[in-house]
């Protein structure tokens, strides 16, 4: 994942209402749910909702799939991971670690 790539993952995480629709989305599970059903548990206004589900979608957060005369949307879990480790990787980068322990970089230098 690229810098670019994570940008819009986070940027798409930035809306409370986004956020709420991927966590709907995420405690569903593999199954996913329709519109219909996303929009009875989060009590969204149906433009509002599709607008949200599109910009999810965009981003790669969501997967989308017609089935019948239904979408059913999904947590992108793979790319959800994706993004959790890309913020990850950097953890603790600035420290200096010895057997007795760590400090940042910051305080070694004082």
């Amino acid at each position: 994942m690229d810098i670019e790539e994570a940008s819009q993952g986070f940027a798409a995480l930035g809306s409370e209402a986004r956020l709420e629709v991927l966590l709907t989305l995420v405690k569903a599970g593999q199954a996913g749910l329709s519109v219909g059903d996303i929009q009875s548990r989060t009590s969204m206004a149906a433009s509002t909702l599709a607008h949200h589900l599109k910009f999810l979608a965009s981003a790669g957060l969501i997967v989308q799939e017609k089935a019948g005369r239904a979408v059913i949307n999904r947590a992108a879990f793979d790319h959800l991971e994706g993004l959790a480790g890309y913020i990850m990787k950097e953890c603790c980068a600035d420290e200096q670690c010895t057997p007795d322990g760590c400090a940042s970089n910051k305080e070694s230098e004082t």
